[in-house]
């Protein structure tokens, strides 16, 4: 159904049950999830989120600034694409991680034709440091490296299977919906990516699927297509 996907994760699903620091058992779940569709040929960029480490956003007002704090933040999405990278290459797959800003000899300071050359090759390419700059989440360096990269798809892995009414884990009457469009989302103020990564993806026409990485196999069965969490399109 796919051949080339850009999937965002979590910093917090990187940490575990407690979404705190690196859990090498959530670590080695998704290595092993992102190696077996990457073997049956789906190519696969990856954007981290830092939180299970530090979210620039949440220090203002206990003495961080937003801008340096936002750059800690982008530090803490390359040291999640480092420990991620790790446990993929243990699965027998290459994987190489780029960063927003050089950072050699850390990372490879990214450019989307080094990155696609890795898809191509069949290894994984995790791309980290947000967008580079402050006030940008890495929903919106998600958003923009899928459209840099033409992804088919921006895969958004979550804690939950899809995009619902209101939040199932607070809401036992949420309802899930299996396809939305990008107007029908923004109507209903569904909270499907920040409001910079959702309009990225709206003009730029990338489909969003939002889905349980926690799920055992959803990635493999997202490429073999079947419908698995919310549809989000034009």
């Amino acid at each position: 159904m796919y051949k080339r996907v850009l999937l965002k994760l979590s910093g917090e699903s990187l940490g575990g049950p407690a979404g705190k620091g690196f859990d090498t058992e959530s670590l080695s779940r998704m290595a092993r999830e992102v190696a077996q569709a990457v073997k049956a040929g789906l190519q696969v960029a990856i954007v981290n989120g830092g939180g299970n480490l530090f979210r620039g956003i949440q220090g203002v007002g206990k003495g961080f600034d937003r801008v340096d704090g936002d750059k800690m933040g982008m530090l803490a999405t390359v040291m999640n694409s480092l420990a991620l990278s790790m446990f993929i290459k243990d699965e027998g797959v290459e994987a190489k991680v780029f960063t927003a800003t050089p950072m050699e000899p850390v990372a490879e300071y990214y450019m989307r034709d080094k990155a696609v050359e890795v898809l191509e090759r069949g290894g994984v390419a995790l791309i980290a440091g947000g967008t580079g700059n402050p006030f940008f989440t890495t929903d919106s360096g998600a958003a923009l490296r899928a459209l840099e990269i033409r992804a088919d798809a921006l895969l958004k892995g979550t804690r939950v299977d899809g995009v619902y009414t209101a939040d199932p884990e607070k809401d036992p009457t949420a309802v899930k919906y299996d396809e939305l469009t990008f107007d029908e989302a923004l109507e209903k103020k569904l909270k499907v990516m920040d409001q910079t990564a959702y309009s990225l993806c709206r003009e730029g026409n990338m489909p969003i699927i939002v889905f349980d990485m926690n799920g055992p196999g959803n990635l493999k069965r997202l490429l073999d297509g079947e419908k698995i969490g919310t549809l989000v399109h034009v």
